[in-house]
């Protein structure tokens, strides 16, 4: 007998606290602005960067993935991210992280792969307006000034304790994403939301 049970739809970890971060836009005039980027297609892939698999994967997703340790590669809608040597994170739009797999072990053919669905691992935070980089360095041990930190870095590093990958946007798209693992999203909220009281 078939299951008739309603698959319930995803819940963000982050869904309820969409008013408070909203708050602080208004709160600090614009200087910051806080939101969730929930349900981002998220998928870690493993490869030989000098591989001819490398080459087929970046032909597959219209971009190369990027070989320079902690540096960001865009075209379109999807993002990758340098993890390490022979891994990367390639972000898209919410609901593509099927089809970016399969494209992936696809391109990939016979060649050594490892392709791994990560999108319900974490939540996306944006982190955006002129303060934006200093409410981040209350938390964050790296250098952010654009100088060594600019548009088209990442780095895994921790922010208030909590592990997350940072990326700095790149011009046109500004701020910051902070990926941070669901169960650190609720913490790390109320962390962003303390901080930003100083910019009120």
């Amino acid at each position: 007998m078939a299951d008739t049970a309603l698959t319930a739809p995803p819940r963000s970890p982050l869904g309820t606290a969409a008013p408070r971060l909203a708050a602080v836009t208004r709160s600090t005039k614009g200087a910051l602005r806080l939101a969730e980027l929930p349900f981002l297609a998220q998928v870690n892939v493993r490869l030989d960067a000098k591989s001819p698999a490398a080459d087929a994967v970046g032909l597959v997703l219209g971009l190369q993935l990027p070989l320079e340790p902690d540096t960001v590669v865009h075209a379109g809608e999807l993002t990758a991210l340098w993890l390490g040597p022979d891994e990367w994170l390639v972000v898209g739009r919410p609901g593509t992280e099927r089809d970016l797999e399969s494209r992936i072990r696809t391109a990939a053919g016979d060649e050594p792969v490892a392709v791994t669905d990560v999108s319900a691992q974490r939540t996306t935070l944006l982190v955006s307006g002129p303060r934006a980089r200093d409410l981040l360095a209350h938390g964050c041990a790296l250098d952010l000034h654009p100088r060594a930190f600019g548009p088209g870095r990442c780095a895994q590093t921790t922010l208030a304790r909590a592990q997350v990958t940072l990326v700095a946007r790149d011009e046109s798209r500004s701020g910051f994403w902070v990926l941070v693992r669901s169960s650190f999203a609720g913490y790390l909220v109320d962390w962003l939301l303390d901080a930003a009281a100083e910019y009120v």
